[in-house]
């Protein structure tokens, strides 16, 4: 098996299958999320091909794009690693990857699959979802979704289920509450944690600016 070669052509598949995504689940963001992974690679313990094939497929068919369906993206991958003549035991680590990164799969109560490579992956991922990268995916997203940016009057939901996560419709600021203020204190690597503390303090001074903008002080 020549892994180098299976990491070139899953690259370009992932850049056809993705060229028309929204700007903050495109091929870009795939390949911040590759780059994380290597930069986390060199200080932290995985496979590197799982990882990185992890890296590059984790979004290949995103559910929120796919009205929910959460069995798209593996089935994607599925085939495609296969064409690729990739072993089941990989296959199958992917498909657990692709299941199991998202912060929403956190929200459930049923048992998660857990492995070094899965912690690589969402490590990288929620790095690329956090800091002056993860500002503006949150307003780009919300932005796609029609959703205001901010409304005093809706208040934050803590605490809430996967599928109260998933039917949320709040503005843009909330997103930083729900989720994204939260991720530093979900991550898996020592790595991933010590570069998440500082784009964590980069996004609160961001909202305090914010907050003192919207009501107009100085």
């Amino acid at each position: 098996m020549n892994e180098d070669l299976i990491l070139k052509n899953t690259i370009q598949y992932v850049k056809k299958t993705l060229r028309h995504a929204e700007g903050g689940h495109d091929w870009f963001h795939i390949e911040r999320v590759f780059n994380n992974c290597k930069l986390l690679l060199a200080s932290e313990t995985g496979d590197r091909f799982i990882v990185l094939l992890g890296a590059l497929l984790h979004d290949i068919a995103d559910s929120k794009f796919h009205n929910g369906d959460e069995t798209l993206g593996p089935q994607l991958a599925t085939s495609f690693l296969r064409s690729q003549k990739v072993p089941d035991h990989i296959i199958e680590h992917i498909v657990q990857i692709i299941n199991n990164i998202s912060f929403k799969s956190s929200l459930s109560d049923k048992e998660a699959f857990s492995s070094p490579e899965l912690s690589i992956v969402q490590d990288a991922d929620r790095l690329d979802a956090i800091g002056a990268i993860g500002i503006a995916r949150c307003f780009n997203y919300g932005g796609f979704k029609n959703r205001a940016l901010y409304n005093p009057a809706i208040k934050p939901k803590l605490n809430m289920t996967k599928e109260a996560y998933k039917n949320s419709t709040a503005p843009s600021i909330n997103h930083f509450y729900e989720k994204l203020l939260l991720l530093k204190d979900k991550m898996n690597t020592e790595t991933g944690r010590k570069i998440a503390y500082a784009r964590d303090a980069f996004m609160r001074m961001y909202l305090a600016q914010f907050m003192a903008e919207w009501e107009g002080k100085k």
